[in-house]
């Protein structure tokens, strides 16, 4: 690992259920960011190409309806396989600005959607994914399983290089995984805007004592289309503070951060806005927040606590 490299993590919304056009917005704020001398630049969870925001696609307990079919389909379409010529123009954009590349995305495989976060090297190479363990609340009805073979830290020029994707992140067991395999820079894309989640990140980046580069969506009503069913219909009053669903309607307030391993503020939240959050981190801080605390060193006491995880695939079928 290089002592001192520069990491950025982008504050922004995809054209949501637009592929294309949200692979561009990838490909802009990339270039910014590289320019910006950025060794590694994180997007935030499903970029590509929607968080779907407040729809479950029309599907209650005993129930679907046409219409959530119909827009899940167009949800289909507009996630992206981590084999395609779509996937192929990710890996070129890290290519080309010559970055560590994580990006968020809703990945479609063999009929099922899966929330993915994946790791491209400098020269586009897939460094690794992974699939959120367990979907939150709602998005179980959207999203399939993640497995244990998605928990990797990958060693690269710039350090140990891992993460959780938002509330996995509240899964000490999935924590404990990482910390195990010597993580160093810990990616966080998320959809979690509430002050807490804030707080949570500088827990876990003291605790694990490593770099936390927290990184969530600025959305608005406006990025998604026109007749996107929970804003075209019903109570115009449909968001919890009450206000209307107009096209500047705030759906996520972002909060995006990074911070040291003795969990203080390499780069402090910024909310409401698009931007770029940019801070430089250096390896020698990992050292010495060591001084006093090491989650797998001698506070780990192996002794007395064990932890077994299963690394395997989770395919259903085994051709021999």
């Amino acid at each position: 690992m290089s002592n001192t490299v520069k990491v950025a993590a982008v504050q922004a919304a995809p054209v949501c259920f637009d592929l294309e056009k949200s692979l561009e917005r990838v490909s802009h704020f990339t270039a910014e960011a590289s320019k910006a001398g950025a060794d590694l630049v994180v997007f935030p969870e499903a970029f590509l190409s929607a968080y779907p925001w407040r729809y479950s696609f029309d599907t209650t307990i005993g129930a679907r309806e046409p219409r959530g079919r119909q827009w899940y389909a167009k949800y289909y379409k507009s996630a992206i396989a981590v084999k395609s010529p779509e996937f192929d123009t990710l890996r070129g954009i890290a290519e080309k600005n010559k970055v560590l590349l994580s990006v968020g995305i809703v990945e479609k495989d063999q009929g099922t959607l899966y929330c993915t976060a994946v790791l491209i090297g400098r020269g586009g190479e897939l460094l690794y994914t992974h699939r959120k363990l367990i979907p939150t609340a709602a998005e179980r009805l959207v999203w399939g399983r993640g497995a244990g073979d998605g928990l990797k830290v990958v060693d690269t020029e710039i350090g140990k290089v891992g993460g959780l994707i938002c509330w996995e992140n509240y899964m000490p067991a999935a924590r404990l995984s990482l910390y195990q395999q010597g993580i160093e820079i810990y990616i966080a894309p998320h959809a979690d805007d509430l002050p807490t989640w804030v707080a949570s990140m500088q827990h876990i980046a003291k605790e694990g004592r490593c770099f936390v580069i927290s990184v969530n969506q600025f959305c608005k009503v406006s990025d998604f289309p026109s007749d996107y069913p929970p804003f075209t219909e019903g109570d115009p009053d449909r968001q919890p503070d009450g206000s209307k669903w107009t096209p500047d309607a705030v759906l996520n307030h972002g909060g995006s951060c990074i911070v040291g391993p003795l969990g203080t503020f390499l780069a402090e939240p910024i909310w409401d806005k698009e931007g770029i959050v940019y801070a430089d981190i250096c390896k020698d801080e990992l050292i010495e927040s060591r001084l006093d605390f090491d989650a797998v060193g001698s506070y780990s006491r192996p002794d007395v606590f064990t932890l077994s995880v299963n690394t395997k695939p989770a395919t259903s079928v085994t051709f021999v």
